[in-house]
């Protein structure tokens, strides 16, 4: 039987591609990967026989194809980590559940002004009230999961909450987010990560430039 296939975009910019992708690799999956560059030719020929929605990631494991990140995790979840990477404890589990639909359906303005791109290191970009906002909810439910499970992930030991949320933590470093130390804390845990580390350095190899997620200067 073939291995399961994430296809993903650029690793320097997709962060709904690293959420895929790491939940997959924390859950020991054995699976191939393959990467269409965003806004190309080739991602406009080929995503179409690929995904349902003509975005990326996309899992294929045997005849099911699976799209949207958050689906993406549960599944591998499941299918390769017997539940592991979601606390044992059913109130906790919950919310952590909670606290990734968060992440999955808000922060539009962090999301829309602070795009992922991982050469973008020590830049600036204005912040106004409105994404100060996301930023301070994002930093108030990072503190709040600190001190409810004490660390050093959001709940505990790693999880699918991690993998929505270090993407986050990628942004508040290279656009250089001034943080409370308990967001300092889990950033540095984050980017302690060989895996994040690993999907890092290869967005910075890459040579595409997407000029709408070049933001900050």
């Amino acid at each position: 039987m073939s291995k399961p296939l994430l296809v993903i975009g650029n690793k320097n910019y997709s962060s709904w591609s690293l959420r895929g992708w790491l939940a997959l690799r924390k859950s020991g999956a054995d699976f191939e990967e393959l990467r269409l560059p965003l806004d190309t030719e080739e991602f406009a020929q080929r995503i179409g026989e690929l995904s349902p929605t003509g975005r990326v990631p996309v899992l294929h494991d045997g005849e099911l194809r699976i799209w949207d990140s958050l689906a993406i995790a549960e599944y591998a979840n499941e299918r390769w980590a017997g539940g592991s990477l979601l606390p044992a404890d059913a109130p906790a589990r919950a919310h952590a559940r909670a606290v990734m639909a968060e992440m999955h359906a808000g922060f539009l303005e962090l999301r829309a002004r602070m795009p992922m791109n991982c050469r973008a290191e020590q830049r600036r970009i204005l912040i106004d009230a409105a994404l100060q906002a996301d930023i301070d909810r994002v930093c108030s439910l990072w503190a709040s999961c600190l001190a409810q499970y004490g660390g050093p992930w959001l709940f505990g030991g790693f999880s699918l909450a991690d993998v929505m949320y270090a993407p986050v933590a990628i942004r508040f470093s290279n656009y250089q987010v001034e943080l409370p130390e308990a967001a300092l804390g889990y950033r540095a845990t984050v980017f302690a990560d060989p895996d994040i580390q690993a999907w890092m350095d290869a967005g910075r190899a890459e040579p595409e430039i997407v000029e709408a997620d070049e933001a900050g200067a």
